[in-house]
């Protein structure tokens, strides 16, 4: 191989130009000389072709190998005696440099120096200056680990001089956890040849600051691939580890605060991210507004009433702290705290700083707990959004020697904006929901109806989900014959929107049911209904960038505790249950029927029979569809809570509430749960009358012996006189058959009912006219009075109101 063809070969003669004076060999990791310069050949009489490609072991004297010849040269034992070309034999001082050929073997540069000729040549003394006055700390250690030469970085850092350095072990030098860490590694170095990398904290020396370093220790082989010794290189990574912590720090507060819409646990959540990471306590105080929602706005004058909303220390149970969370500190006017609140820039201080001493001195119990904790840092960061001051961040140094410094108050600002516009977030939100949740409780019952058909419990939880308050409701609405009528409804989506149309729907509900209309056509008329209301929004705003579906579901259930008959029909909701006496649990098999606002499609009813003394259930979706579960695997939970017995219905309500849902709620849920009664035959009297004028007389002395009969006496003349009018009504205008039935309830109810659907209406009768004042009368001696529509005709109802003489 020709010598300046080699291109790592041709780097390394470039810094010997004097080749006759010292001649240069390249020999490779098994001891084959690969490179041969002219002065090496002046020197020792062989030619390139005589030694390139042989083994340098040759070129020696006496029974010498390669191992001696690298020996020599790495360990400097004095002169090596090499033989020349003729045979005679001459002594010459050998110096190695590691290189790298094409291949990335290791090679060795050779300068040969005869002894008689040997002088300080001024390269040589330029590379032993280099090293020397390196300002990296680089250091060699032998295989016993113990110094041999270290730089001028190496001293300054670990604060010895060289001479200082020789033949000491890391364990002489540096802190215990750091030296296990890098004699481990230089020992693995020895072992396998290979390079290591790793880390290591601490101080270098008593009185330095906390350095982070990245060491790398390689092998240093002699030309025969031994490792003989290792160098260690430590660079200063500080910075970019503060860098990278600074990142990793502001990435947790983005993932980890304002998971939730509540402002006490989003300022919590900035607390936990920084303390013992940026700061040792830290304390977060906000305008007091700002937990009802309200926009904050801070006094322009005097101290400061600022509400702790969250805290967080080193130290378990947070001693640093004079007041807990959820009470009301106050900050003179001229405090770091105060003055931030009112200008909203951050501010870094020391102990020793004036502001900090008056505001010791305003504030004695503060100044002794900086006292007692050897407080020595301090910065006020304002917590901002929207132009907003919200609060003030406090954050303390009393473990970590280092004091702030202006990347850590630039640190502390980013974190307090993120944070103060989840803060922000969650104050609107509080608004919001406040807002919703007033309106969503004025449009629900205030309090339940006196009826005595069944008995209720009920309850009503509000969503805790970001997306707001949902739409569901419930209603139990008295109806015409004891009859009572119960409803549960849930319109999809979440807030305002959600619980206006609830309110809307829940009205429209409350006045198809006084019309008595049957299950399935009352749903039919609330489908239409959300039609009209979808299509006056979409008129009312038809550019929206958004437009959402008006969706709702709802189950509507009559109980008639005359006949114990359920009428059921449901659109899109989930069945109701019935837990009959002997405790076994069933679902209804109810049609599902189309979700209200799809219109265009027809609902079905289903009738059953109740057995006395049974339980009815009615629920929204949020009861059984919870992030832990599907739909059907929540109704099967369902019920096998309903089969377990309970004491009282409001024990069943909350026993459902307790295990079947999350602490925090993602759908609102309302549940209804209702024992249904039943009215003996006693409390009823029916008869048949014929389509003659003259029954009118004899409906009047029946309903005139049963009242007696039942203690009835003070509404005997108001109810023979209803029932005349109305039983007139039905033989003048009405078709057979005709039936008249009074039930003694809470009330005294008269019907009768006819075969013909033609409803009766009032009208207004002339002086002379002989009819037409019968709906009249009928309205002014009744509380209630209407008409219902069944199959086969209509019954017209009136109810009395009544005081039992017997009571």
């Amino acid at each position: 191989m020709d010598m300046e063809n080699t291109g790592p070969l041709r780097n390394g003669l470039d810094q010997f130009p004097d080749q006759v004076t010292s001649a240069t060999a390249v020999v490779d990791a098994r001891g084959i000389v690969t490179g041969w310069s002219p002065g090496a050949q002046r020197l020792l009489g062989y030619s390139y072709k005589d030694v390139v490609g042989r083994p340098a072991a040759r070129l020696l004297g006496g029974n010498a190998d390669a191992e001696v010849l690298f020996a020599a040269v790495l360990d400097g034992r004095g002169p090596t005696l090499l033989r020349h070309q003729d045979g005679h034999h001459m002594d010459a001082e050998l110096q190695a440099y590691a290189s790298l050929d094409r291949e990335g073997n290791t090679q060795w540069l050779i300068m040969i120096t005869p002894q008689q000729q040997r002088r300080p040549h001024k390269d040589e003394a330029t590379t032993e200056e280099a090293f020397a006055q390196c300002h990296l700390p680089v250091m060699i250690y032998d295989a016993e680990l113990r110094a041999l030469r270290g730089s001028a970085g190496a001293a300054r850092e670990l604060g010895l001089t060289e001479a200082q350095m020789r033949g000491r072990r890391v364990t002489d030098i540096l802190p215990p956890h750091i030296c296990t860490t890098v004699e481990e590694g230089m020992r693995r170095v020895f072992e396998t040849g290979e390079p290591e990398r790793f880390q290591v904290h601490g101080r270098p020396r008593r009185g330095a600051r906390d350095k982070y370093w990245a060491v790398s220790v390689s092998p240093l082989r002699n030309p025969a691939g031994q490792v003989r010794h290792v160098q260690l290189l430590a660079l200063d990574v500080t910075e970019q580890h503060r860098a990278r912590e600074r990142l990793a720090l502001l990435n947790d507060v983005s993932a980890q605060v304002g998971s939730t819409l509540d402002v006490m646990r989003t300022a919590q959540e900035m607390a936990d991210v920084a303390v013992g990471r940026l700061a040792d306590f830290i304390s977060v105080d906000l305008l007091d507004g700002l937990f009802r929602g309200v926009e904050p706005r801070p006094s322009a004058t005097g101290s400061v009433a600022l509400r702790r909303a969250a805290q967080g220390s080193v130290l378990p149970g947070t001693p640093e702290s004079v007041i807990q969370p959820g009470e009301v500190d106050y900050y003179p006017e001229s405090s770091p705290p105060a003055r931030c609140l009112n200008t909203g820039r951050s501010s870094l201080h020391r102990t020793l700083d004036e502001a900090i001493e008056s505001w010791q001195v305003a504030d004695p119990e503060r100044a002794g707990k900086v006292r007692d904790f050897g407080m020595h840092s301090i910065m006020v960061i304002p917590l901002r959004a929207r132009g907003i001051t919200l609060g003030v961040a406090v954050l303390v140094r009393h473990r970590c020697r280092d004091s702030f410094d202006e990347d850590d108050l630039l640190l502390a600002e980013e974190i307090a904006a993120r944070a103060a516009v989840a803060v922000d977030n969650a104050r609107r939100f509080t608004r919001e929901r406040a807002t919703a949740l007033a309106l969503q409780r004025s449009l629900l019952p205030q309090r339940l109806p006196v009826q005595e058909a069944v008995e209720v419990a009920y309850r009503y939880l509000p969503a805790r989900s970001r997306a707001g308050l949902g739409g569901d409701w419930f209603d139990v609405i008295p109806l015409s014959g004891a009859r009572v009528a119960m409803v549960v409804g849930d319109v999809v989506g979440h807030g305002l929107r959600a619980s206006a149309t609830m309110g809307r729907l829940r009205t429209a509900v409350r006045t198809l049911a006084d019309v008595d209309l049957p299950p399935e056509e009352l749903l039919v008329h609330l489908d239409d209904l959300v039609t009209h209301l979808r299509a006056e929004e979409d008129a009312a705003d038809p550019e929206a960038e958004i437009v959402t579906d008006l969706i709702a579901t709802c189950l509507y259930l009559v109980y008639d505790p005359v006949s114990r008959r359920c009428a059921a029909a449901g659109a899109g909701h989930p069945p109701p249950a019935v837990i009959t006496p002997d405790g076994k649990a069933e679902f209804i098999d109810l049609p599902v029927g189309p979700p209200l606002g799809v219109g265009g499609l027809p609902f079905e009813a289903v009738e059953w029979e109740v057995p006395r003394g049974s339980i009815l259930v009615l629920y929204t979706d949020g009861l059984v569809e919870v992030p832990e579960h599907d739909l059907g695997k929540g109704m099967a939970l369902l019920r096998r809570r309903l089969e377990r017995p309970a004491h009282s219905l409001e024990a069943t309500c909350d026993d459902l509430v307790q295990n079947l849902l999350p602490a925090q709620p993602a759908d609102d849920v309302a549940l209804l749960v209702a024992r249904t009664r039943v009215l003996d035959a006693g409390q009823v009297a029916t008869w048949d009358l014929p389509s003659d004028p003259a029954a009118v007389a004899d409906a009047r002395d029946k309903v005139s012996r049963r009242l007696a009969d039942w203690g009835l006496h003070e509404v005997v003349f108001t109810a023979e006189l209803v029932v005349s009018e109305l039983v007139t009504n039905a033989i003048r205008y009405g078709t057979p058959p005709i039936q008249l039935r009074l039930i003694r309830d809470t009330v005294l109810i008269c019907e009768v009912s006819d075969g013909s659907s033609t409803a009766p209406h009032m009208r207004r009768a002339r002086m002379f006219d002989e009819g037409g004042r019968g709906l009249l009368l009928v309205a002014q001696f009744a509380e209630r009075w209407g008409t219902r529509h069944r199959a086969g005709g209509k019954s017209i109802w009136a109810e009395i109101g009544v005081h039992d003489d017997r009571s």
